[in-house]
C-alpha cells in the first residue's frame, strides 16, 4: 500500500510496468499516472482541476510523451518499436520539461519492442535521467526481457502495484533452484514428479519467480550457490522457452517433462 500512496501523492518510481488484461485498459491506466505525475494541485493526485491536469487528460500536454509503433509510408503500422524509437526517446529525456516538474514518457504496447530497442530501454532504465518517469504498457510483461520487467515498479489496470508472488510459489521456485544447482538429475526428477499436477495459472507464476530470482542473482541482489553465471542465463532461456510452449497450449505435465531433461547443463535434450 505504500506504493499506492506514493503514486497517489505524484512521487512515482522512474518506471513503472503497467499491465492490465487489455491495451486500451493499460494505456488508461498509464495516462492517469502521467497526470498524477505531472499534477501542480493540492492533495491527492491526479487533482484532475489544476492546469497540468486537464491538458494532460485532454492530451496535450507538453510533457506527457506518447510512444509506440509507427506506421509506414502506406499507413500501415509496424510490427515494432524500434531501437531508433528509443535512442530518440532517450535523447529527449535529458532535456528540460517544458511546463511541469518532469517528464513522462508512455511506451504504448512496450512488449513490441524489439530484441534491440529492450537493450536501448535496460540502459535508459539503469540509468534514468533526473525528472524522467517512464511507463512501459503491456498487456503481457512476458515478453519483455526480465532485466526490463526487473528495473520497473508493477502496478495493475487498477492503479496498485501487484502484489508479490505468494509462498506457495516461492517455495516452488526456491525448490527448483536447489534442485538444480545440486546437479542430481535423480533428485530433480523426483522434484517434478512431485509437482507435475498443479494448474497453467501455477505454471505461469512458478516460471516468472524463477526468473526473477534469476534475474536478481545475475544483477547482485541475491546469491545462488552452486548456479554459475552462464548456468543462470541457460535456465533463464528454459524459462522463456517454457512460457512460449504454454501459450500453445502444451500441458504442465509436459513441460516439466522438459524441466525434469533440460534443467542440468549436459542432459538437455
Amino acid at each position: 500500500m505504500a506504493e499506492s500512496a506514493s503514486i497517489q501523492s505524484g512521487r512515482l518510481p522512474h518506471a513503472c510496468l503497467v499491465s492490465a488484461a487489455s491495451r486500451e485498459d493499460a494505456l488508461r491506466e498509464a495516462k492517469r499516472l502521467a497526470a498524477a505525475a505531472v499534477c501542480s494541485g493540492r492533495g491527492p493526485r491526479p487533482c484532475g482541476a489544476c492546469r497540468d491536469c486537464r491538458k494532460a487528460l485532454s492530451g496535450v500536454h507538453p510533457d506527457i510523451i506518447l510512444v509506440g509503433r509507427l506506421t509506414d509510408d502506406k499507413g500501415k503500422q509496424k510490427a515494432q518499436i524500434t531501437v531508433d524509437q528509443i535512442r530518440a526517446l532517450s535523447a529527449d529525456a535529458v532535456v528540460l520539461p517544458n511546463e511541469a516538474e518532469r517528464k513522462v514518457y508512455i511506451l504504448d504496447e512496450a512488449e513490441t519492442m524489439n530484441a534491440a530497442a529492450q537493450n536501448a530501454a535496460l540502459k535508459l532504465l539503469e540509468e534514468p535521467p533526473a525528472g524522467a518517469v517512464f511507463l512501459l504498457c503491456t498487456v503481457n510483461p512476458m515478453l519483455l526481457l526480465p532485466t526490463v520487467r526487473s528495473r520497473c515498479a508493477r502496478v495493475s489496470a487498477g492503479g496498485e502495484t501487484e502484489t508479490q508472488a505468494d509462498e506457495a510459489t516461492l517455495e516452488l521456485a526456491a525448490g527448483y533452484l536447489k534442485a538444480v544447482s545440486g546437479g542430481d538429475a535423480a533428485q530433480l526428477f523426483r522434484w517434478c514428479a512431485a509437482n507435475e499436477g498443479m494448474d497453467g495459472r501455477s505454471f505461469s507464476a512458478f516460471c516468472g519467480e524463477v526468473r526473477e530470482q534469476l534475474t536478481d542473482a545475475l544483477c547482485g541482489r541475491r546469491k545462488l550457490k552452486g548456479l554459475s553465471r552462464q548456468d543462470m542465463l541457460r535456465l533463464c532461456g528454459l524459462m522463456e522457452k517454457l512460457s512460449q510452449y504454454q501459450k500453445v497450449n502444451t500441458g504442465v505435465k509436459q513441460l516439466f517433462g522438459l524441466l525434469a531433461v533440460d534443467s542440468i547443463a549436459g542432459s538437455e535434450t
